[in-house]
């Protein structure tokens, strides 16, 4: 099911029959009080989000979502006006997952979407590296024993490096294949992500390795 909140009725509207004729769920939201009432009945496996919406913000509607454990792992894309780069790096710092804005072409939104579920759907095997439980169906990360709280883009971090230990990315490589699309933005963004993981790691971090001039790598300690 993907929630579409936009108080733009005849852009709700196009959105939501663009996804249903190709027999995708959707169902439509003009305001934040009545997508949070479906959310405690249904959560979303995808959200379409405004960001210019009465009463609150997108913005913060984003923010509401990554501060619950029970919604924090729900994928974002972020459909809006605000073409800055500001807001634009605000809102994948805030945690949405990709970001398209108005006026857009529906097959790119469709083709945004879809590779978006493709990722959700993907059935990928739990992993154990050096005390460390990695589950991808679980969405939970256990070091020595012990649970840890990683945001949804701490976690994805961490899957891509331990699918692929050993291996150099360059940080150009880790926020496509991350965030989902092509990211022009300073790479601030993964660093201070990449530091916050290590920080929740604790001694098991140091095996995020920096490469200088490239990007970053899993290795043993």
């Amino acid at each position: 099911m993907v929630y579409v909140l936009e108080d733009d009725e005849s852009i709700l509207e196009l959105v939501l029959y663009a996804l249903r004729s190709q027999s995708i769920e959707a169902q439509g939201f003009s305001n934040a009080k009545t997508f949070f009432e479906s959310c405690k009945i249904q959560s979303p496996s995808l959200v379409v989000l405004d960001v210019m919406l009465p009463g609150m913000s997108g913005f913060e509607v984003l923010q509401q979502l990554k501060n619950s454990s029970k919604t924090r792992h729900i994928p974002i894309l972020l459909l809006t006006a605000l073409s800055s780069e500001y807001d634009k790096v605000k809102g994948l710092d805030l945690g949405a997952d990709d970001y398209l804005t108005k006026p857009f072409g529906v097959m790119e939104l469709l083709a945004r979407i879809r590779a978006m579920l493709r990722r959700i759907e993907r059935n990928e095997e739990d992993i154990y590296f050096e005390g460390l439980e990695f589950s991808f169906t679980k969405h939970h990360v256990v070091l020595e024993g012990k649970t840890l709280d990683l945001t949804l883009k701490e976690f994805e971090l961490l899957g891509i490096l331990l699918k692929n230990k050993e291996r150099s990315f360059s940080r150009e490589e880790i926020l496509e294949i991350v965030w989902g699309q092509h990211y022009t933005a300073q790479t601030r963004t993964l660093d201070v992500h990449i530091k916050t993981l290590r920080q929740k790691l604790g001694q098991w971090g140091k095996r995020i390795k920096t490469i200088r001039g490239v990007g970053y790598k899993l290795g043993k300690e």
